[in-house]
């Protein structure tokens, strides 16, 4: 197991990590405890009741936090014509077709963060499957992201819109802001995400829905929260 530095072993002294705390609680210790000289993300990690292998049970989507992420994302909007003019002018960073999708291929090009496409592009696209799914950047009309609505679509992720899914363990990895934007702040988006899951909960799901819910800055170390609490 890695060696943890000298301010994580000091943060983990300031609170009792076996507790599960309230909300508000919760976001006033990760303050605290993000020690790091740079305005670290804060993030939320929940583990789900659910099966992701089967696809009555996946759990994916999107929201627009309350706050936004405090991080200005790139986006890449593979369109043509019309639809290309459209996200040009609605404030796409790249936009283009095959010529992205080679570059992307040849170059190993991945200067943005997320990828939007029109549905008649999603041929184009479907050759990058192999790059973009294991990077969690393949456009999926679930989170939006293959859509005719190109100006929507980038005003939400311009806006702080954020994609939810599981990994392969169950657990959902989001972020929901920067240490600087306050317990208030952080509070309102965590409450938007949990709400967003929590309705996403699939009918096939049994047992206990949330399993577990820890919120953490980069650096610092994990708080867990009652999930009792967040599902009443």
């Amino acid at each position: 197991m890695a060696k943890r530095g000298k301010n994580y072993r000091e943060s983990v002294k300031l609170y009792d990590k076996y507790e599960l705390h309230e909300v508000g609680q919760a976001f006033d210790i990760v303050i605290q405890t993000a020690k790091a000289k740079f305005d670290e993300t804060v993030e939320v990690h929940a583990r789900l009741g659910v099966d992701g292998r089967h696809a009555d049970q996946q759990v994916r989507g999107a929201i627009v936090l309350p706050h936004g992420t405090g991080k200005t994302k790139r986006v890449l909007v593979f369109a043509k014509g019309e639809k290309a003019h459209e996200a040009e002018a609605a404030g796409a960073d790249h936009v283009g077709a095959e010529e992205l999708a080679e570059k992307i291929q040849k170059e190993n090009w991945f200067e943005f963060d997320v990828v939007v496409a029109t549905p008649d592009m999603m041929g184009v696209v479907g050759r990058l499957g192999k790059i973009l799914g294991p990077k969690g950047l393949m456009p999926n009309p679930k989170s939006g992201t293959v859509t005719m609505d190109l100006t929507k679509a980038l005003e939400e992720i311009k806006a702080g819109k954020v994609e939810y899914r599981l990994d392969k363990t169950n657990i959902i990895h989001t972020p929901i802001g920067k240490v600087s934007f306050g317990k208030e702040k952080l509070s309102e988006n965590f409450e938007a995400l949990i709400d967003a899951i929590i309705k996403a909960k699939p009918p096939a799901a049994k047992g206990q829905y949330l399993r577990s819910v820890t919120v953490s800055s980069t650096m610092g170390p994990g708080v867990k929260l009652n999930t009792q609490k967040l599902m009443s």
